[in-house]
């Protein structure tokens, strides 16, 4: 597949087949997470993989209970990937307080992008998840302070793939040349 049809394929996965996920192809992904730019090459990534069931259920019981019950989905996925940053001081704090933008979630977000967008090639569904119980994984994990945990992304094959075209802004609607337009 060409980066284009990677990414015009590329859907959110909310059903998962149990199939599980071959190593390799998750190392294939995080190798590309690898990869990512980020602010002053910090590379404030740290991803840490939960793929054996038993600690999965554990995890996702914990993740996606009470308020955090409409991500439930992402539990039956036979992989969760959770996004972590160890902040630098300097190119975090200082590009906060200077520009007012928290740039590890840019580059976050960057390599959490090439993860999935390299699952997509390799036949992977996946979906990034915002909306869980950070302190409660962060307990069930015994997680250290220095990481700070972000998100998280279900991983595995799909049971099912929405075919539908998602609806898209019109380009002339979204990006301008020189000056912005209405």
């Amino acid at each position: 597949m060409t980066l284009d049809e990677i990414i015009q394929a590329r859907r959110s996965i909310r059903r998962y087949s149990p199939q599980p996920v071959e190593r390799e192809k998750i190392l294939a992904c995080l190798e590309a997470a690898r990869l990512a730019p980020s602010a002053e090459n910090v590379q404030p990534w740290r991803f840490l993989v939960i793929d054996e069931p038993e600690l999965k259920e554990k995890v996702a019981r914990a993740a996606f209970s009470g308020i955090y019950a409409t991500s439930r989905f992402a539990a039956g996925a036979p992989v969760l990937v959770l996004m972590m940053a160890r902040l630098d001081l300097l190119a975090n704090n200082l590009g906060r307080l200077v520009q007012g933008t928290q740039f590890y979630l840019l580059d976050l977000g960057i390599a959490g992008e090439h993860f999935v967008l390299k699952a997509e090639e390799q036949g992977l569904g996946t979906c990034w998840i915002g909306w869980f119980n950070l302190k409660a994984v962060r307990k069930v994990l015994d997680i250290p302070g220095k990481y700070r945990l972000v998100t998280m992304l279900s991983v595995g094959y799909a049971a099912s793939r929405p075919t539908r075209p998602r609806a898209r802004k019109e380009l002339k609607d979204i990006a301008w040349f020189n000056r912005l337009g209405d």
